[in-house]
């Protein structure tokens, strides 16, 4: 066995790499390895973000331009622009009942959705999980719900002018009653999806049924949850448009059918773009919340 003098040192293989044996210790130099710089990536990201969406909406400008060359009465770009403008120069004039603002209209359709949609989510989690867990309900409600869920929104309208004998709460029940279907259908299929593992050990420990739902499905079946709240938001969002259209009143679905006897085209154009930010927003806004809930997040956490 040959000593530690004995031993010869190796050349380096590769320059700025210096090798040095002592007995069984061998040090290796290693050249630091150079990182981008961080506001360069982070402004590379962000332009990988921007420019997409500004590409996209120029695209949609120049068909919209297009449309209104070869159309007779329908406004383009700039001319939307311009009475846009003047539409929000006082977005929340208040002239009397049936003349004010088109911020008052966006905020008593959104007073209208969050009832609806309140309601339909106390009804239809809780109705979601009882589903999913006992199989009897299941295989009882579940071709009721077949049954109702395509049947259009305009259909349940004059069910609910008929129930309440007023256009308001009649509004909301159209919301209700088209909102609560994807809660029940996602919070079910999450409960039935949950593994039988889980479920073994709460009946080897006893658990309450109480017990399950609250330390064991709820936590489970949170992401299918939260995903069946942002489809039913949509169609709340969705429905309250043609729901205000038939009803009257305030909201900006009157609104639009307002204008359009009025002929102001630009200011229906407006109020489509209105809707599709506010929705936007909203959609955005649940999205957000339910990242937190997703599987991915709680193991960052």
């Amino acid at each position: 066995m040959k000593t530690a003098q004995q031993i010869t040192p190796l050349k380096a293989e590769r320059p700025g790499a210096e090798k040095q044996i002592q007995g069984e210790v061998v040090n290796l130099a290693v050249k630091p390895v150079r990182r981008p710089h961080r506001i360069a990536h982070t402004l590379r990201q962000l332009l990988e973000r921007i420019i997409p969406v500004l590409a996209g909406l120029g695209l949609l400008a120049v068909v919209w331009q297009l449309a209104a060359l070869h159309s007779q009465g329908f406004p383009g770009p700039v001319t939307t622009l311009e009475a846009a403008k003047t539409l929000f120069a006082d977005p929340f004039y208040n002239n009397g009942p049936n003349d004010q603002g088109i911020g008052w209209n966006v905020l008593a359709s959104l007073e209208r959705v969050a009832v609806g949609f309140s309601l339909a989510a106390l009804v239809g989690i809780p109705a979601g999980f009882l589903l999913g867990r006992f199989q009897f309900l299941g295989r009882m409600f579940n071709p009721v719900i077949a049954l109702l869920r395509p049947v259009s929104p305009l259909a349940w309208l004059p069910i609910g002018l008929l129930l309440f004998q007023r256009a308001e709460p009649a509004s909301s029940w159209t919301i209700f009653i088209c909102a609560i279907w994807p809660m029940i259908i996602n919070t079910a299929e999450g409960v039935r999806r949950v593994p039988q593992t889980y479920l073994n050990v709460a009946r080897v420990l006893r658990l309450s049924e109480w017990t399950i739902m609250r330390r064991i499905l709820f936590p489970a079946v949170l992401p299918a949850v939260m995903t069946g709240v942002r489809l039913s938001m949509g169609i709340a969002w969705l429905v309250i448009v043609a729901a205000e259209m038939l009803t009257g009143g305030l909201g900006i679905g009157f609104w639009i059918w307002n204008e359009w006897n009025n002929l102001n085209v630009e200011n229906i154009l407006i109020a489509i773009l209105i809707i599709g930010a506010v929705g936007l927003l909203l959609e955005q806004a649940l999205l957000l919340i339910a990242r937190r809930f997703t599987w991915e997040s709680r193991e960052d956490k």
